[in-house]
Order: structure tokens, then sequence, then C-alpha cells
């Protein structure tokens, strides 16, 4: 439903992501996805193809990162562009709204690689203390 055709007490609500019913929870579930992340990260940098997408985006298979691809441009994350070419040719780029949803989510991504020598050491104890699973 476009928001425009919910009342306008609904319109009126401030947005909770902890609130089942809120559309907030599903755009965060498509940015913090494993691969709505890696998606939005690998854009970061400029407009990708398909396939040089597919490829930075290592072991995405294609229906997810179709389907990913989908999800952003619908929250208005990511711009499709395709060009009248034989063969097609599309491209994808973030729109001013992913640029910053993935500006935020790269200082995290720089945060935990550059935390993982604790995170790995963590796990070590954690394995020695409950025993490996």
């Amino acid at each position: 439903m476009d928001i425009t055709q919910q009342p306008q007490e609904a319109r009126d609500l401030p947005y909770d992501v902890f609130a089942k019913a809120c559309p907030s929870r599903g755009t965060l579930e498509h940015v913090t996805g494993r691969w709505g992340g890696l998606t939005l990260g690998a854009l970061y940098e400029g407009s990708l193809r398909f396939n040089e997408l597919r490829r930075r985006v290592d072991g995405v298979s294609e229906k997810m990162l179709s389907q990913t691809l989908q999800a952003l441009e619908r929250d208005g994350l990511v711009h499709r562009e395709a060009q009248p070419t034989n063969p097609p040719r599309v491209d994808y780029e973030l729109t001013p709204l992913g640029h910053e949803v993935a500006e935020r989510l790269l200082g995290l991504i720089h945060f935990v690689e550059g935390r993982m020598d604790d995170v790995l050491a963590a796990r070590e104890r954690y394995d020695v203390t409950r025993g490996a699973r």
C-alpha cells in the first residue's frame, strides 16, 4: 500500500522499527541482511553492471542478487538504469538515500573488520570454555 493510501492517523505515527507492523522493519531487513549490506557497500564506490556486482559480492547467487537489487530499488536505495543497446546493458548505482545508508554501513563494516582479531580471540575462548561445536 502506498503511504498516500494509508489513513492520515497511520501516517502521523512515528516510525518504530521494534513495532511489528512498522514499514521501517522491512527496510532495515533489506539493508542489514547479508546480501543487502554487501550490495550497498559494493555500490558505494560507483555504478556497476549486474555481473560486476555479482563478482564483487562474492558468494551471492544470481537469483539472490536480483531479489536484493529489486528490494533495494523498491526502497529507493538503488537506481537501475537499462540502456537500449544490443545486448542490453543494465547499470546499478546508489541513490542519494542509498549513498547515505551505505556510508553508515561501511562505518560498521570497517569497525568489524578492524576488530576481527578481538572477535577471533573471543571465539577461541568460547570454544575452549564450551567445547568446540
